[in-house]
């Protein structure tokens, strides 16, 4: 159980981007202090690159890979049921993607996985939302901070241009959301994807800077909900 533990913990920190603290690892685990303290110090003799100590918090370097034991039933379909779910719905670029994943993933595990990972019985259905040829562009203007131009038409009609860093997309029922940060505006703007009547790389990129991500958008969204 202690290695099951182990991995758990290594899994723990490779989805951290910021440090976590001993206090909230032992909180979510269901162990000790002493326990997770203790768990810290045998992986790092064991070689693993975790950073931090008591009171700070811990984060694991970028780049480090240990593979897990094997994947459950429930991860594989809930793998195989976001791959396709990307490739119906995520233009063709993700689609693509999704399908060499798919493949990856399926090689790289045991026989027994792989079929159920490729045989999974979870599947995405015909979609309402409409073709976006948007969408890999913008996908790429996300992933590498590329400010972008905007010309948008709103619902009621209302024609607009906007300056505007590209932060992150979400899928609704029946739309792809963009959510941007406005020059203009000096805020956080809402798009619907298939209303974008133009799309322009500026050439110019920008860093993420505190309360102007896609992360802090979401946060004071669920704060303004409660």
């Amino acid at each position: 159980m202690r290695l099951y533990r182990l991995f758990d913990l290594l899994d723990r920190l490779r989805t951290r981007r910021v440090p976590v603290s001993a206090e909230t690892l032992a909180t979510e685990m269901g162990v000790s202090l002493r326990t997770i303290y203790r768990d810290l110090a045998d992986l790092q003799a064991l070689g693993a690159p975790i950073r931090g100590e008591g009171g700070v918090g811990y984060v694991m370097d970028h780049g480090y890979f240990m593979p897990s034991l094997h994947l459950t039933p429930d991860e594989i379909e809930a793998l195989a049921f976001g791959a396709r779910l990307a490739a119906a719905r995520g233009g063709d670029g993700l689609a693509a993607a999704a399908r060499s994943a798919l493949g990856k993933l399926a090689s790289s595990v045991g026989a027994e996985d792989r079929l159920a990972l490729l045989e999974a019985p979870m599947e995405a259905g015909p979609s309402a939302v409409p073709a976006q040829p948007a969408l890999d562009r913008l996908r790429r203007a996300i992933r590498h901070r590329q400010r972008v131009q905007i010309a948008y038409r709103d619902l009621s009609g209302r024609e607009s241009e906007r300056l505007a860093r590209p932060l992150g997309l979400t899928l609704f029922d029946t739309v792809w959301l963009l959510t941007l940060w406005c020059e203009r505006s000096d805020g956080f703007r809402h798009f619907r994807v298939d209303r974008i009547l133009e799309l322009h790389e500026t050439g110019h990129t920008f860093r993420h800077e505190p309360g102007k991500r896609f992360a802090d958008c979401l946060a004071l969204e669920k704060g303004k909900a409660v």
